[in-house]
């Protein structure tokens, strides 16, 4: 039973690194909430010599909490509007109809 709540362990913590460092946002929490779950249940299911990667497992999982709480509260993603992109399209519209106009 701890081998297999270990390499769901691994698994999760692997999603979670994952998420993490894609723009995900919230929806990163998922995987880490049950990497942490998970890592629990191994923790209690372990001797004490056994809980090495137990442990690092627990490091990296609340690493990758850290780091999207981060970027959750302290990075915003603003939509910029391309004011030379609006421009060039309206210039370019004008230019076909004058081209459709021209073929009539």
């Amino acid at each position: 039973m701890r081998k297999t709540f270990l390499i769901i362990s691994f698994i999760l913590t692997a999603l979670s690194v994952v998420f993490t460092a894609l723009p995900l946002d919230s929806l990163a929490f998922a995987p880490i909430g049950l990497a942490l779950v998970f890592i629990a249940l191994t923790y209690y299911k372990s001797e004490a010599n056994q809980r090495v990667w137990v442990k690092r497992l627990f490091v990296i999982t609340y690493i990758c909490a850290a780091v999207v709480l981060i970027k959750i509260f302290f990075f915003k993603d603003e939509v910029a509007v391309d004011q030379q992109f609006e421009q060039q399209k309206i210039e370019n519209k004008k230019e076909d109809i004058k081209d459709l106009e021209g073929l009539e």
